[in-house]
């Protein structure tokens, strides 16, 4: 049965199109065709050195091969519906995802639900239940800040959920239809309130760009949602880099933009329940007679989920520069990005790893790669 959602949980294409070129028009309006700022100076670089590091941080993706899981199933006499396993794009899908989790939920025609999970995973989809005008508790081990969502970089980047190889086309379009879902649904979200942004991004290599490889894939079938995509000459940037492609793309301040969600959630009336539970058993006491299960990581005990696997990412953070407003992607695949909290150097993947230890090496490279690159910068 398809189940159609109201007007304040579905937006209309046509109009969020209209709203993202406007705001990559508005953000255009600050940098010129070259990347440079309106006085033609260049972009600021960022001052990358040890004794400038504030703090490392670690997450744990929950990863699966084949991607995230999206599926209803009863238990008992509990309908429970999974939104888990979004790999490193769980802030990108979470939206769209959770949209697609309340529709399996509508379908079950009950009007009381208990969310597991307080990640931005959850706290989406308990937004748009409450949206609804449905009851929800959210029942969560850790709530913001120190959730897995916290230690996200994070900006749209909503491929990562599966591994190529496999990733099947129907779990392909179904990544394409999160990914048109969330980024409409983050157009309500821009701003400072919430902490979500337009940001140019610059990908860059010594290697010249191979558009064959691109064929048919996750990337190029979502490339309209990356305003402005295009390949600098070398004369348009600063990089010490022979190819440089820049884009726009969404980025996401994590503490603020949880604990946004996390605010309107608790506004709208929602309660939150500090617990673990152990097992199914413990699960099957709770009165909602739906279950939506976003416990990421937590469902390989609870739900005996053997492919679901951690994927270690860690993070070092430099003091704050506000003077830098843009992303670099270095490739290998390191980057770099600037928040209000400080400039982040990110791109370790330790798929297996469940050590919260930071990792030196990771540190040291991060340091060492950066420090190298902006050195380089014009």
């Amino acid at each position: 049965m398809s189940v159609s959602l109201n007007r304040r949980m579905w937006l209309k294409t046509a109009g969020i199109a209209a709203i993202g070129v406007g705001l990559g028009s508005r953000c255009s309006s600050q940098f010129g065709a070259s990347g440079t700022t309106k006085n033609n100076s260049s972009l600021a670089k960022v001052k990358v050195s040890s004794d400038r590091i504030i703090r490392t941080t670690i997450g744990l993706r929950p990863m699966r091969q084949s991607g995230f899981v999206l599926k209803s199933e009863t238990i008992g006499e509990k309908t429970v519906i999974h939104n888990y396993g979004h790999g490193g794009s769980g802030m990108s899908l979470s939206w769209g995802t959770a949209h697609l989790a309340v529709e399996e939920a509508l379908r079950t025609g009950q009007r009381k639900y208990a969310v597991l999970g307080a990640g931005v995973v959850g706290l989406s989809t308990a937004r748009l239940l409450q949206r609804q005008g449905y009851e929800v508790t959210i029942y969560a081990k850790d709530l913001p800040p120190r959730t897995t969502s916290n230690m996200s970089a994070a900006w749209f980047g909503p491929t990562g959920s599966s591994q190529r190889d496999h990733t099947t086309p129907e779990f392909a379009d179904l990544v394409v239809k999160a990914s048109r879902l969330s980024y409409q649904y983050f157009q309500e979200y821009l701003g400072q309130d919430y902490g979500v942004h337009w940001t140019p991004a610059y990908a860059v290599s010594d290697d010249p760009p191979n558009p064959q490889a691109q064929q048919g894939s996750l990337s190029q079938r979502i490339a309209d949602l990356y305003p402005e995509s295009t390949q600098l000459e070398p004369q348009e940037h600063p990089f010490p880099r022979a190819y440089v492609r820049r884009r726009w793309t969404m980025q996401f301040e994590p503490a603020i933009y949880l604990n946004a969600l996390m605010r309107d959630y608790r506004l709208a009336g929602g309660q939150v329940i500090v617990t673990e539970f152990e097992n199914i058993d413990q699960m099957l006491t709770l009165d909602a007679p739906v279950i939506v299960n976003c416990t990421g990581l937590g469902s390989k005990t609870l739900f005996g989920d053997e492919e679901l696997q951690p994927a270690k990412g860690q993070l070092t953070l430099l003091l704050p520069q506000p003077e830098v407003n843009y992303m670099v992607m270095l490739g290998g695949p390191l980057y770099m990005l600037s928040r209000s909290d400080g400039i982040v150097l990110g791109g370790s993947r330790e798929v297996g790893e469940w050590s919260l230890e930071p990792n030196p090496a990771v540190t040291e490279r991060a340091i060492n790669s950066f420090t190298e690159f902006f050195s380089g910068m014009a």
